[in-house]
């Protein structure tokens, strides 16, 4: 069945043309790159993977900008998959969503179901399944800003709700099996960083597990994670993005902008961390 928002009118605005000036602002805040997407492709090459945070807009979406920006600046892709963690604790480990398409204030987002099927053809870590998605933001809060840079797109939705280690690479293996052409796919990662401690604290935590993603280093990323306790939420949609990069050959990777709550709102006692990364050829 055809998902409904979740998150409209909470995370993001409710309406087409208030959302479309919302994410316009986000890339021309001052956190943000300072301009709009690029209309024509500034650099041959395919699309990167990306991190990106799924806060509220005023909030994260400066930051989020950052890295679709860079999208806009690349080749258009056929397909995109995106990988968000599951905050409710319902539903399956890893659940795809299977068929139709997802309703956000830009339009309606299909779903590939070419990929979805082939995804569980190569391996039984996924789940089919509508419930684990109904009300989680993870995935939702992306959809516009593709919506924004590419216009009508074709997605894969992966809500992971058991986010070992083991899961996460079995995800990222199944997706480089799964994916034929890598080049023509886009992965996005969502996630958040640490979460309500002081700003500093928040980047001392931070920034010694970014490094981590930077290099591609998993089992460094987990163990990073623990050493700091670092609150990341989507940890395991972002060790799933890095083994999948590996498999397909991406060796780079550029951390584009980190940023906190607090250097929104001024708050800097009780924040949350939020990066926009890219890893590339």
């Amino acid at each position: 069945m055809k998902r409904r928002p979740a998150a409209a009118g909470t995370f993001y605005e409710a309406s087409r043309d208030e959302l479309l000036s919302q994410i316009g602002s986000c890339f021309k805040s001052p956190h943000g790159p300072q301009k709009l997407p690029r209309v024509e492709v500034e650099i041959d090459e395919p699309p990167p993977i990306i991190v990106s945070p799924h806060a509220g807009y005023m909030y994260s979406g400066p930051v989020a900008s950052h890295g679709y920006y860079e999208l806009s600046r690349r080749r258009r892709p056929e397909s995109i998959i995106v990988i968000g963690p599951n905050h409710f604790g319902i539903g399956t480990d890893v659940s795809v969503y299977p068929r139709d398409s997802w309703i956000t204030p830009l339009g309606e987002a299909k779903i590939d179901t070419q990929l979805v099927a082939k995804l569980s053809e190569v391996s039984d870590v996924f789940s089919l399944d509508e419930f684990s998605h109904r009300e989680e933001h993870s995935i939702e809060v992306q959809i516009p800003f593709l919506q924004f840079i590419y216009g009508e797109i074709k997605f894969v939705p992966i809500c992971m709700l058991d986010q070992s280690i083991s899961v996460a690479t079995s995800v990222g293996k199944a997706l480089a099996e799964a994916v034929a052409e890598p080049e023509k796919v886009l992965l996005v990662a969502s996630s958040d960083f640490s979460h309500y401690v002081s700003h500093d604290e928040a980047l001392r935590r931070d920034m010694p597990v970014i490094e981590k993603i930077l290099g591609l280093d998993v089992e460094g990323f987990y163990q990073e994670i623990m050493n700091r306790k670092a609150s990341l939420c989507g940890y395991g949609p972002i060790a799933a993005a890095m083994t999948y990069a590996k498999m397909i050959g991406y060796k780079s990777s550029r951390l584009l902008k980190y940023a906190t709550s607090g250097d929104i709102t001024g708050d800097r006692s009780a924040v949350v961390g939020y990066a926009s990364i890219m890893l590339y050829r």
